[in-house]
């Protein structure tokens, strides 16, 4: 595999890397090729170090040596994700999942064919390579000999300099890219003519989205993955895919995989909601030094419990519809947000929106939507986003009940939104 740098100054000084590693000899050497790719980094000698280095300025990567004396690497890093799980909120615990190559590479080489990827081809991703979709990419790069271009970090500005001067012919993006690209008015013919395909993964994807990038792309198709860090790559529209698949879909099962949805252990007909379950070649065996949670992972029959939901046409195109622990339970009523959401999505004034649950003492649950306001909305009240639902059919007991301005949604560093951290400051005392 080729690999083309972007040493990009204005990139590099945004991120703040620590090298923690005990053999100096080492310590130099990571320390040189990071600044041969235009970074400057701090160094520690141990793990403790590593910590109190951390809680003074929090850095963005961190390199750790996993064998170092005293507090090691591995210790370190719970200990960190410890802490930032206390600051965010979250309430579910990290899970470890060891996939070993020899079940990812096999599902890789065999989508890189049904992607058209081979040798002459040039991949770039948005998308971390600390994130199992960016992963993909290098992936599919192996596998075919293709090249991989890198983008240190991601802007709008940034991504489209990467399209400018590498001229890919294949792009990984999450929908949030696109959408901050598309807003700043940064996609053009010109700079998406060298595509062959957009696959867009991460997060829910509008139609709407879709089709407005493939009318930007003079020779190439828009394409959807879906998949997780315990499988890679579960399902993908494929080059050739009738346009309405592609836009409204997530795909076929990738080769040598498995799906199907049931609902409370029951298997549904097609094109019924419920939780997208899988098996296959690349599928992990378990949770590291969890067996509680593999055991509550896996059926009987030894699917794995996805926690999406979903439901699958008669083609096998599957079409997620969102997340089992998403659903709010409105005095036991359960009720999906994703269709409300991506309607207020569409609404004028609506730069990014999420619902999440908010507690009630009657009821249980309430839905709460939390917006940011494009930029000149000056007021968006309840009764406009419940008038905006009605005019688009939506059912009144979907509609939300409260509503929170906010200026900024908090996000992952792959651009999703992080509903936990909303659902907290919702049970915070004001």
């Amino acid at each position: 595999m080729n690999t083309i740098t972007a040493n990009n100054p204005q990139s590099a000084a945004t991120v703040r890397i620590l090298v923690a590693e005990d053999s100096p000899l080492n310590q130099q050497v990571a320390l040189k090729q990071l600044e041969k790719l235009g970074y400057a980094a701090d160094a520690v000698a141990d793990g403790g170090a590593a910590l109190e280095a951390h809680a003074r300025a929090p850095y963005d990567v961190i390199l750790m040596d996993c064998q170092m004396p005293g507090i090691s690497g591995y210790e370190a890093t719970w200990q960190i994700r410890d802490r930032e799980q206390e600051k965010t909120g979250t309430t579910a615990a990290p899970k470890g999942v060891p996939i070993a190559y020899r079940k990812f590479l096999p599902n890789a080489a065999l989508s890189a064919r049904e992607l058209k990827i081979d040798e002459k081809s040039v991949l770039l991703s948005a998308a971390p390579f600390t994130h199992l979709y960016g992963l993909f990419s290098l992936n599919l790069a192996f596998s075919a000999r293709a090249t991989t271009a890198l983008l240190p970090t991601y802007s709008p500005a940034l991504l489209a300099d990467a399209l400018d001067r590498h001229r890919p012919t294949g792009l990984f993006v999450a929908p949030a890219h696109m959408t901050a690209c598309l807003n700043e008015g940064l996609l053009t013919r010109e700079r998406l003519a060298s595509l062959r395909f957009v696959l867009i993964s991460g997060s829910y994807c509008p139609p709407e989205l879709a089709q407005s990038v493939q009318e930007l792309m003079p020779s190439g198709d828009v394409l959807q993955l879906w998949g997780m860090s315990e499988l890679q790559a579960g399902s993908f529209t494929r080059p050739g895919d009738d346009p309405l698949v592609r836009f409204t879909t997530t795909g076929r099962a990738s080769p040598n995989t498995e799906l199907r949805v049931r609902l409370d252990n029951q298997s549904v007909p097609s094109n019924t909601e419920g939780e997208l379950e899988v098996r296959g070649r690349s599928l992990f065996d378990g949770y590291l030094n969890n067996p509680g949670d593999t055991s509550r992972a896996f059926t009987e029959d030894g699917w794995f419990r996805t926690g999406d939901l979903a439901l699958i046409d008669e083609a096998g195109n599957v079409q997620l519809t969102g997340r089992l622990k998403d659903v709010i339970n409105r005095g036991g009523v359960k009720l999906n947000p994703a269709d409300a959401e991506a309607l207020i999505a569409r609404h004028p004034d609506v730069a990014a929106c999420a619902i999440v649950p908010a507690p009630d003492a009657v009821l249980g649950e309430r839905a709460c939507c939390f917006v940011v306001l494009k930029g000149g909305a000056s007021a968006l009240r309840l009764e406009d986003l419940c008038d905006w639902l009605r005019v688009h059919n939506v059912g009144k007991l979907k509609w939300p009940e409260r509503l929170e301005l906010i200026d900024e949604m908090p996000m992952t560093p792959t651009r999703k939104v992080m509903k936990g951290e909303l659902a907290r400051r919702l049970s915070q005392p004001t």
